[in-house]
């Protein structure tokens, strides 16, 4: 067997475990969330190497932002597992019931998935998260994070198992892959005897390479090409702090602004009520012809500006016609992920509501909501694009699946 295949037989074998450990569960993460915080200086000083490494390689600012932790990052870490830890149990709930004609007694009830691979980069926060969701939810999980972050993913994975260990369940519940090659990553996709689900966690590189490549079924999250709408009606003041906060409070995660549509009619006036706001970050924006004619100077937008994630302090910038352009715009381009409309027109309100197909949809608030902690579901595991199985934000209830139990008398067929 390879490492990973050894890997996965011990997962599976832990996930046995997991699936009928109830409220062992929730102690083995509150000693985690402990331990995260006691642990704080070992975790410090991975991450203080995987940083320098970062740096000396050249990593953009916004990825050396993902990368970074520090006390404040580690007690919001130790908090998100004890939220996990006090969420009720998504394992044996009964969704429904029923009596058949023949006297067959009928449940359907939420199960755990199984055993679980996570595919992820430069995030350190991703371990513990995904780690505390996938065991509440009773499944084991195989963690392959990417090379900048390794240091840090190994002394969060240990503080993990250890706390697995000490309360009582396998610490194989939580494991890391020690090989960030591409050959470790394409094998975790073919791992199909082994694990349930793959869920890619990344920019749109990662998600597409995993798409194509899995044999494994697939949760596709966290590309996120969101899109802001200025419609003729909006108001302008807080269009601009809309789409400010959107881009500029965290520019390196998937629920941030990329491209924004003007409406003619209030272009002269918004665009550089928008561009001086934005000036307090350095945005860099990259515009249409009309946007140009207003804002001269800034960089021309390509074809590809209005179908990439930038992630950074970038923003792309076109005038529309009309809200029929701006929806035909985001059907195009947009990721299904979040988007907003800023109006005070109730029906154009209503109508990008109906007509725009993502995964959250939003009047006159910013993107950075789409979350699980901001919806109230708790950590998340990310926020999924697709249709199938989960979209939007996925915490616990999404890391389930679901079986009948049948209870007869004897009843044949």
């Amino acid at each position: 067997m390879t490492a990973l295949e050894q890997m996965g037989a011990k997962a599976k074998e832990a996930a046995r475990a997991l699936g009928k450990a109830g409220a062992k569960k929730t102690a083995a993460l509150e000693l985690a969330a402990a331990a995260l915080w006691d642990r704080r200086e070992e975790i410090l000083n991975a991450n203080g190497e995987d940083v320098a490494a970062g740096e000396a390689a050249g990593m953009r600012p916004s990825l050396l932002d993902r990368l970074r932790l520090t006390e404040e990052r580690i007690a919001a870490m130790a908090q998100a597992v004890r939220e996990v830890a006090a969420a009720p149990d998504p394992v044996g709930r009964v969704l429904s019931g029923e009596v058949r004609p023949n006297g067959l007694q009928l449940q359907k009830v939420t199960v755990p998935l199984g055993v679980i691979g996570i595919i992820y980069e430069a995030r350190p926060n991703v371990t513990s998260d995904a780690a505390a969701l996938c065991l509440k939810a009773g499944n084991a999980v195989i963690l392959r994070g990417g090379k900048e972050a390794f240091r840090s993913n190994q002394a969060v994975a240990e503080v993990l198992r250890d706390a697995l260990e000490a309360g009582g369940l396998p610490r194989d519940g939580v494991q890391l892959v020690q090989d960030t090659s591409r050959q470790s990553a394409g094998e975790l996709m073919a791992l199909t005897q082994y694990l349930d689900v793959l869920i890619p966690r990344g920019g749109a590189g990662l998600i597409r390479s995993v798409k194509e490549n899995a044999k494994v079924p697939v949760i596709e999250t966290g590309v996120g090409n969101c899109h802001a709408y200025v419609d003729a009606s909006a108001d302008l003041c807080m269009a601009a702090e809309v789409v400010y906060n959107g881009k500029c409070s965290r520019p390196s995660v998937c629920n941030a602004l990329e491209t924004l549509l003007v409406h003619k009619d209030i272009a002269e006036q918004a665009l550089p009520l928008i561009q001086s706001k934005l000036a307090e970050k350095q945005v860099e924006l990259r515009g249409c012809e009309r946007t140009r004619a207003i804002l001269p100077g800034i960089t021309p937008a390509r074809e590809e500006d209005w179908e990439t994630e930038y992630g950074d302090y970038i923003l792309a910038v076109k005038v529309v016609d009309s809200l029929e352009e701006a929806l035909a715009h985001i059907a195009r381009y947009s990721s299904g992920h979040s988007e907003v409309i800023l109006t005070r027109d109730y029906q154009a309100a209503q109508r990008f509501l109906e007509e725009v197909d993502s995964a959250a949809v939003y009047v006159n608030a910013s993107t950075r909501f789409t979350d699980g902690g901001e919806f109230g579901l708790g950590a998340e595991i990310g926020i999924s694009t697709q249709k199938l199985h989960a979209r939007g934000p996925m915490g616990l209830g999404q890391l389930t699946s679901t079986k009948f139990l049948i209870r007869g008398s004897g009843q044949v067929r």
